[in-house]
């Protein structure tokens, strides 16, 4: 049983740096090629900026929806073995 627990731990702590990797990388990539295409056309702040504001927003969005789904499962799962408890009653 005690494996199951440090599993579990270990997939969170694996899941957890993954989403902090992608909330923070993947904003600067596209930030970066941002930049590229700024220096090309010579508007520098336009393309940077947006890229890397429409990223971050849709990685919040991702993780954000990702939680909520997660909990909603957790929740009914919570709900039913509780329910069938009080069946047992």
């Amino acid at each position: 049983m005690q494996q199951v627990g440090t599993r579990e731990l270990e997939q969170g702590f694996g899941d957890a740096l993954a989403a902090a990797f992608e909330l923070a990388v993947t904003p600067a990539i596209f930030g970066f090629l941002g930049w590229l295409i700024d220096r090309q056309v010579n508007l520098f702040p336009v393309f940077t900026i947006s890229f890397t504001l429409v990223t971050a927003g849709y990685a919040t969005w991702k993780l954000y929806r990702s939680y909520s789904d997660r909990m909603d499962v957790a929740t009914a799962e919570r709900r039913a073995a509780w329910l069938a408890g009080a069946e047992n009653v």
